[in-house]
């Protein structure tokens, strides 16, 4: 009978059925127990004291070729001081084992079973080194960087995304849990830095290749800390896509949903059911509150004119970012030495106190220095690559931005829901009989949609400032003609074209 649990403890499966059957024939016989050395019976002197009293009990008799068991206090002291040693040995090994495995984990190689997403495969010059483990590695990207983009915005949205995944692991009722979903979202391994508080050691740089930047790994755990703000809700269907994000311009509460029976078929319904409103239970036909949202929706497009000055201004930006990147580079490099400065000063000021409060406060500072210190390193390796053209990098936002009301067509709840993430900054207020009230949208949004209503107008092709009027005789002895009165700017809200028309 073999076992291969540690030897610390006395609850051992194979150990345990030894002793259940000893006690089965207990009355019938005794039985000899043979172990090849007493580190094999036990390896700690607590154990194994427990454990001998527990063999006589059920009537075993333990025998060894290495050792002689016996009563008298000369093999009681052997047996309890090579039981000692047998301690200190797994002591010795595990302080061994941690001391190397501590020191691997400083040099950038993961030491504890490989995450979701990686594997261990053996590399030349890295021994074992994490490797991606596909598909679960595509999988964990969308996820990451969909909670970085908005696209995902809380941890519920996240866990069924996942289940909607065949290959991906789940438990036996086929479902996810929350507390994977919030080891994958806050596993700084995936942005290719390791933390170990135990040990002492954090944000170690390791040799496998991350997942995602370490920006977006920050930014995550920025979002996590936020209020989502479209409603998550697990009673959400495709039914009603606005469920939890359309409010009563009455009480500011979201509105619920719900199909309604009637005499031949059934008719959906949004409704406010807070308690005290003076709308409370009063339904509102979907078909009004989905038709007003597309409305708004279609309001929301631009000029085709707007948009295509937006475009080439947007893409004149992107063709001259290559010149700012020197000085740029230049400028995150001075942005480190003063970052180094100032963790060398909380370094000297934990040395200097012996207060536990200040070292803790300190020591808090010093890593959210040595964040920023990575994020600023990872954009000076960026600066000046090349991540694509142009058309490649923004083709699909501005399909959306041209047209949002394209991607709400989409039969995807997830598509719909993702509408109202990005064009949104909150949540909308509707009422029955006044409709949708002024909407907060998302900058592109704000921008072009300030622009198409006319706030905007071009700057003049003069000095902005009145020219200096001179006297005649003046203006005689210069020889200068008199300057002309400034043009007027006439803007069309409608073509957002410019005209420039003199008196």
């Amino acid at each position: 009978m073999s076992d291969d649990v540690t030897g610390k403890l006395v609850e051992r499966k194979a150990m345990t059925e030894m002793l259940a059957f000893l006690h089965q024939h207990k009355k019938s016989h005794k039985h000899i127990v043979i172990i090849d050395d007493i580190s094999r019976f036990a390896r700690n002197l607590k154990a194994h004291l427990e454990l001998r009293m527990t063999l006589a009990e059920a009537g075993g008799i333990l025998e060894s070729p290495s050792i002689e068991f016996g009563e008298d206090s000369d093999s009681v002291l052997v047996e309890n001081l090579l039981a000692s040693v047998a301690q200190h040995q797994r002591e010795k090994n595990a302080e061994q084992t941690i001391n190397r495995m501590r020191a691997r984990f400083m040099n950038g190689y993961w030491v504890f079973q490989a995450p979701l997403g990686y594997k261990y495969q053996k590399v030349e010059g890295h021994g074992k080194l994490l490797i991606r483990d596909e598909p679960n590695a595509s999988i964990i990207i969308e996820v990451l960087e969909g909670f970085a983009a908005g696209k995902y915005q809380s941890p519920a949205e996240v866990k069924r995304y996942l289940e909607t995944q065949a290959v991906f692991p789940k438990n036996r009722y086929g479902k996810v849990s929350y507390q994977r979903v919030t080891e994958i979202l806050t596993k700084s391994l995936y942005a290719g830095y390791m933390s170990h508080e135990n040990w002492g050691q954090h944000l170690i740089q390791g040799k496998h290749k991350p997942l995602i930047s370490y920006e977006t790994f920050q930014k995550i755990q920025k979002l996590r800390a936020e209020k989502p703000k479209v409603a998550v809700k697990k009673s959400l269907n495709e039914d009603f896509p606005l469920r939890g994000f359309v409010c009563c311009s009455h009480c500011n509460k979201p509105y619920t949903a719900c199909w309604s029976k009637g005499q031949y078929k059934r008719y959906a319904y949004y409704l406010c059911d807070t308690q005290g409103c003076e709308v409370y239970r009063k339904s509102i036909p979907r078909q009004n509150v989905e038709g007003d949202f597309e409305k708004l929706l279609l309001s929301l497009k631009p000029s085709q004119m707007l948009f295509s000055m937006a475009y080439e201004m947007l893409k004149e930006l992107w063709d001259n970012r290559g010149s700012s990147a020197k000085a740029n580079k230049l400028e995150y490099k001075r942005n480190i030495v003063v970052l180094e400065n100032q963790t060398q000063q909380f370094l000297d000021r934990i040395v200097n106190t012996n207060s536990n409060s200040l070292i803790t406060a300190y020591e808090k500072i010093i890593k959210e220095l040595d964040s920023e210190k990575i994020l600023i390193a990872e954009k000076i390796s960026k600066c000046g690559t090349t991540l694509g053209s142009f058309d490649e990098i923004y083709r699909t936002a501005f399909t959306f931005l041209a047209n949002p009301h394209k991607l709400w067509t989409s039969k995807r709840l997830e598509d719909r829901r993702a509408v109202l993430k990005l064009v949104f900054v909150d949540t909308l207020s509707y009422g029955k009989d006044e409709g949708y009230r002024t909407a907060k949208t998302t900058l592109p949004f704000k921008v072009l949609g300030d622009a198409n209503m006319g706030k905007y107008e071009m700057v003049r092709p003069r000095r902005l400032e009145l020219p200096r009027v001179l006297p005649h005789s003046d203006l005689n002895a210069a020889r200068l003609p008199v300057p002309p009165r400034p043009h007027k700017v006439k803007t069309d809200i409608t073509s957002a074209e410019y005209q420039y028309k003199s008196k």
